[in-house]
């Protein structure tokens, strides 16, 4: 669907946006870069996206310090590892974290196209798409922005990443974008953070149990999703999630 001159619009002003707010904030603390997002640009505006992953405690740690009560998002695409659960409700536990939103695959769309739980299998794109993709623009729809813990050197298609990104309209947010896996590992150390119990195991990216497998010695941490695939992201994180905003007229 073509984008309405209104939301061309709004685009080219978030594009400013982000533009402006990354010379101004991006080189600044993450604990600086959350405060100055929840309670000065985006005051009752702002979510958190969380896959409560191999190491979301970081930034949930971070959000916690500032806001409890600020908006976690968690997509629930009905294929997570057991561990995830328990582990997000663990975490969420220890964090005093206030107001944790699960939000799920429309029903509908989801037993049309995968009416036996297979398409993992057959179109993982398709699969992403009615799982997380679309799930997600009904999720952020009520939010101006969001932050989320993507890091630079997680992959190849994240060297680049700025702070504040533009998604449509709206902003999201990405305090930890330059640090490291020594950054990551010593701050859960001097906080005592819960670990992911798969952590352990070999998984540093976790996403849906069919699509994700331990990463091999000297590979990127994104290396065990999708494997053997060209596929590196679900897709909320590219443009698909603008488009299903736009096409959602969210």
């Amino acid at each position: 669907m073509e984008a309405t001159p209104r939301l061309r619009e709004a685009k080219i002003e978030a594009l400013d946006e982000a533009g402006a707010l990354e010379a101004r904030y991006g080189a600044l603390s993450p604990t600086a870069i959350i405060e100055a997002s929840a309670h000065e640009l985006f005051p009752g505006a702002i979510a958190a996206v969380s896959s409560f992953g191999a190491d979301s405690a970081v930034l949930l740690h971070l959000i916690a310090e500032v806001d409890r009560d600020l908006p976690v998002i968690f997509l629930d695409t009905g294929q997570h590892f057991g561990e995830t659960f328990e582990y997000r409700d663990a975490l969420v536990a220890d964090l005093g974290l206030r107001n944790l939103q699960v939000i799920g695959p429309n029903e509908t769309a989801l037993a049309e196209v995968d009416p036996k739980n297979d398409l993992h299998g057959r179109n993982t794109e398709a699969c992403c798409a009615v799982r997380k993709v679309e799930p997600m623009a009904r999720a952020v729809s009520p939010f101006r922005a969001w932050f989320t813990g993507r890091k630079r050197f997680q992959a190849a298609t994240r060297s680049a990443l700025n702070v504040f990104e533009v998604v449509g309209p709206r902003l999201r947010i990405n305090p930890l974008a330059n640090w490291t896996t020594a950054d990551l590992a010593d701050y859960m150390r001097k906080h005592d953070l819960r670990t992911n119990p798969l952590v352990p195991y070999g998984y540093l990216s976790i996403g849906c149990f069919p699509c994700t497998q331990p990463v091999q010695p000297g590979d990127d941490a994104r290396s065990g999703r999708w494997a053997g695939q060209a596929k590196t992201e679900c897709g909320i994180h590219l443009s698909g999630l603008d488009q299903s905003l736009t096409d959602s007229n969210l």
